[in-house]
């Protein structure tokens, strides 16, 4: 099974949301007709389409394309992987990093597949809390593995720049399966090893 990766923007979705976009920017007082804000509309409504493209991907699907099998049964871990979304109470922007972890059960991943698994659900309207656990599932449903670990933190724009505004804040949200959820050493032995720095 391929998979391949493509940016496109729907017709029907762009003019609408253009629209809406001429809308809000006269409901908050800007003239749409000036220079700086003639194509604003249009970027915006571009730039809504790539952010939340994850409605379009299939997570499953891009493990699948690169499933291997092999007969080991190490820990697996992805670390600091970038991460950005939008919540969806606010619409403003989360960023942050997201550290994976898998004990392989016959087959392994492409690693760059994990990644793009964070991107399929991060490029939604999100909460933290459902992304780390999306993360979790796609990764037990498509390789069936021993275990999978995902830790994600992350700032939070909306807490940065409108209500409590704390700056410096950070998020912290895990999810464990299998060995990671049983056994203390293992899941010691994952947060352990996300901490550490290589020299």
């Amino acid at each position: 099974m391929s998979y391949k990766r493509t940016e496109e923007y729907s017709d029907d979705a762009l003019e609408g949301m253009i629209r809406s976009s001429q809308e809000m920017l006269k409901w908050i007082g800007e003239d749409v007709s000036r220079e700086g804000l003639e194509k604003t509309p249009e970027r915006v409504a571009k730039a809504m389409q790539y952010m939340t493209h994850g409605y379009k991907m299939d997570a499953k699907q891009i493990l699948d394309s690169a499933k291997f099998k092999e007969e080991v049964s190490e820990m697996v871990i992805v670390k600091d992987i970038e991460l950005y979304s939008m919540c969806e109470h606010h619409m403003l922007p989360f960023f942050g990093k997201a550290h994976i972890a898998y004990i392989p059960n016959g087959y392994i991943a492409g690693l760059s597949k994990l990644a793009r698994v964070v991107d399929v659900y991060a490029r939604r309207l999100q909460v933290q809390e459902r992304l780390t656990t999306q993360v979790l599932h796609a990764i037990k449903d498509s390789l069936q593995p021993l275990g999978v670990a995902v830790v994600i933190e992350a700032k939070h724009l909306c807490m940065m720049m409108r209500g409590v505004q704390k700056q410096n804040s950070v998020t912290t949200t895990s999810a464990f399966d299998g060995e990671f959820l049983s056994n203390h050493i293992t899941r010691n032995e994952f947060l352990k090893l996300i901490s550490a720095k290589l020299s």
